[in-house]
């Protein structure tokens, strides 16, 4: 078999593609600014190219095969591919351009963001596109260069470097609005537990490090957002543990105690990306960044006034 009969020509894949996203010749031939019939002989010498029927056609309906199913998934991603990878090029120059990322949101608005206006000031070529958080972990999205982690710092197929979070700190209301008054790691025992969905382990692994009996770590509220968790100490819910680099800032305005010592977990944030993009340029600027202020161990800037 000839390595040509093994790269069809584009145009007959875009046309299937288009075809498949708006199902139907006509909504496709609208797109892509060709007469239906124009559509349907460029999906039909891509059936002859390939040798494989890829829709099941009826007078109804224009359904894919199984076969077509598997091969407009790959189709798509390739084109999803090509069409960023051109947006670099030219979007690039001085070794700018843009640099899709995906973020937790509490460690994006409390970490990521306040430093961000250093990292446009030394690189202004470089354009960041946030990618929903939901596609963080798809690291064979096309449009998904990096993402910001949250974990042990293994993931198939991704490079991780540590960037903060295994600094665990005990956070408690304030004297006014706390349950109960914590001068010893006991007391924390008859408080209400708040917890976190993807650390369960949290309020075990700190009743271990103080030698705490009586405490129940499976008790108590669950949250999705550690964000949330902070607001729900703030107004008297419970007693948290939560990433200090997130919570530094309420430690020290008194919005939130700081009655007893946290714990070193195992859990952080990384910043992660799939080995085949370790050597753009754009990556390779904001990782060199990122870890220069890890190592600098720099505060995020005070909020500007509102």
């Amino acid at each position: 078999m000839s390595l040509r009969r093994l790269n069809p020509p584009l145009n007959l894949l875009r046309a299937f593609s288009t075809v498949v996203r708006f199902g139907s010749v006509s909504r496709a031939a609208e797109a892509l600014h060709l007469t239906q019939g124009a559509v349907s002989k460029q999906v039909q010498e891509l059936e002859r190219w390939i040798g494989a029927p890829l829709f099941e056609r009826s007078r109804k309906r224009l359904a894919l095969t199984p076969a077509g199913e598997r091969y407009e998934k790959a189709v798509r991603a390739t084109l999803a591919q090509l069409e960023a990878a051109t947006l670099e090029l030219i979007t690039s120059g001085d070794g700018g351009g843009a640099l899709h990322l995906s973020t937790l949101p509490t460690f994006g608005a409390k970490w990521l963001i306040p430093r961000l206006p250093a990292f446009q000031r030394l690189h202004p070529q470089i354009t960041l596109h946030f990618v929903p958080f939901v596609h963080g972990y798809d690291f064979e999205r096309p449009e998904l260069d990096c993402a910001i982690l949250f974990g042990d710092g293994h993931w198939p197929g991704a490079r991780s470097h540590y960037l903060a979070g295994q600094d665990v700190a005990l956070i408690a209301p304030r004297a006014a609005q706390a349950e109960v008054v914590i001068r010893a790691p006991q007391d924390v025992a008859r408080c209400t537990l708040l917890r976190h969905v993807t650390v369960p382990q949290s309020w075990l692994q700190w009743s271990e490090a103080h030698g705490v009996r009586g405490l129940d770590p499976l008790a108590g509220p669950q949250f999705d957002q550690f964000q949330t968790m902070i607001r729900a100490v703030m107004v008297g819910m419970g007693v948290a543990l939560v990433p200090r680099c997130l919570v530094q800032d309420e430690i020290a305005s008194g919005l939130v105690d700081e009655p007893l010592p946290g714990y070193r977990g195992d859990q952080g944030y990384w910043f992660c990306y799939p080995e085949g993009r370790g050597q753009l340029a754009t990556l390779d600027h904001f990782r060199s960044w990122l870890l220069a202020e890890v190592d600098r161990g720099t505060e995020a800037p005070a909020p500007l006034p509102c």
